[in-house]
């Protein structure tokens, strides 16, 4: 990333920091623009994509982050099951999720119907809806064609 992007980059998450009420700091600003440049990361990822340019991060730092951004709504989290926790700055809209039982690979999917919650349970206990999280499983096509390395 060049440093005008970085900048830009910053910038963009100082704003977002601040709009959640959060406080700006170099490591959660630093958390914030890893996700924007990598959706659907784990805290793993992300502290091995900042750790480069941070050495002085920890791992804790990063999921003290991820934490405070998931509570202030900054951020959603994604927890396909038998895979790590996911994160994803796409909190706005009620979209749902592809994941490749091969290679782990997650995309996004929109709403399968509508405005959320776009599904409709059978019976909806008196609760009043107001997402749906879908997870849909299957083999991305790198992986069935098997060029996926």
């Amino acid at each position: 990333m060049t440093e005008t992007a970085s900048a830009v980059g910053d910038a963009a998450a100082a704003r977002a920091l601040r709009e959640a009420g959060l406080r700006v700091t170099e490591s959660r600003t630093a958390v914030y623009d890893a996700l924007a440049a990598r959706p659907h990361a784990s805290a793993d990822a992300l502290f091995a994509s900042i750790a480069g340019r941070m050495p002085r991060t920890s791992r804790q730092s990063v999921y003290n982050a991820l934490s405070d951004f998931a509570d202030a709504g900054l951020v959603r989290r994604i927890e396909p099951a038998g895979r790590p926790m996911l994160f994803e700055l796409r909190v706005d809209d009620n979209h749902h999720h592809l994941v490749c039982i091969q290679c782990g690979a997650v995309e996004d999917v929109e709403c399968v119907v509508g405005h959320a919650p776009c599904l409709t349970p059978s019976d909806s206990h008196g609760y009043r809806l107001q997402a749906a999280e879908v997870t849909f499983w299957g083999t991305c096509p790198a992986c069935a064609e098997g060029t996926r390395p």
